[in-house]
């Protein structure tokens, strides 16, 4: 039983950097599986039911694998090209019934095992807290770096350093939908520092290794943490 009533997805950036790939960022392989694969399977192994994912106005053939693999555990498709990430991220949370939701970026990898245990670290965490999944493994050209103070409070969001960085894993909860922030906010990563500045609790929760895929180089990488994993853990529905 979880305290988490919902998931998401969010998977409707353009994916350019992995464009030579010649399929869209979702449908990308690791380890034999879509990226998008992956992520639904993580979820629903976590006990999470009625996902919302959004996918761009490009990207049907990933709309359609979804309805046919995921019909179960996936309550909505939304297809629709967005201006930014926060703009997705409210699109899928506008989806979502009230409550606790988790939501993950397409381009997330993260081992089954991993994701499992950061849903229920994160749950236990006050239940008015936004709870962001962190690593020290950085291998990103823009890393979103997290300063985190005791209790695992996080005290800044932004900047050239910190303590770890962001992995594309959020708990969000119910009250964080009706914030209303800067109209100027145009990025998911300024509405989540935007949060961090105005006082809201926001917690960090650590993830050993995870792979933000967003270059052909990093399916390598996440390839190499797939072998590094046991089969059963990978993250593979």
């Amino acid at each position: 039983m979880t305290a988490i009533v919902a998931g998401a997805v969010i998977a409707a950036g353009e994916g350019s950097r992995l464009a030579a790939l010649g399929t869209a960022k979702p449908l990308v392989c690791v380890a034999g599986e879509p990226l998008v694969a992956h992520v639904l399977g993580n979820i629903a192994a976590a006990g999470i039911r009625g996902v919302a994912v959004i996918f761009n106005e490009n990207e049907q053939d990933c709309a359609d694998f979804v309805r046919e693999r995921f019909g179960e555990l996936v309550s909505r498709v939304i297809v629709k090209t967005t201006a930014s990430s926060l703009e997705s991220f409210r699109e899928v949370l506008a989806a979502a019934p009230a409550g606790r939701v988790l939501v993950s970026t397409v381009d997330a990898y993260v081992p089954r095992h991993d994701f499992i245990a950061f849903a229920r670290a994160a749950e236990r965490l006050p239940e008015e807290a936004t709870v962001l999944g962190v690593t020290t493994f950085v291998a990103d050209e823009m890393p979103l770096w997290v300063t985190i103070g005791p209790g695992r409070r996080i005290t800044r969001i932004g900047g050239s350093t910190g303590d770890a960085v962001t992995a594309g894993l959020y708990l969000v909860p119910e009250r964080v939908r009706s914030l209303a922030p800067p109209a100027s906010l145009d990025r998911l990563r300024a509405f989540l520092a935007w949060l961090c500045a105005a006082g809201e609790p926001v917690y960090a929760v650590s993830i050993p290794k995870v792979v933000d895929v967003d270059r052909p180089d990093d399916v390598a990488l996440a390839e190499a943490l797939a072998h590094e994993t046991p089969k059963a853990d990978r993250g593979a529905a």
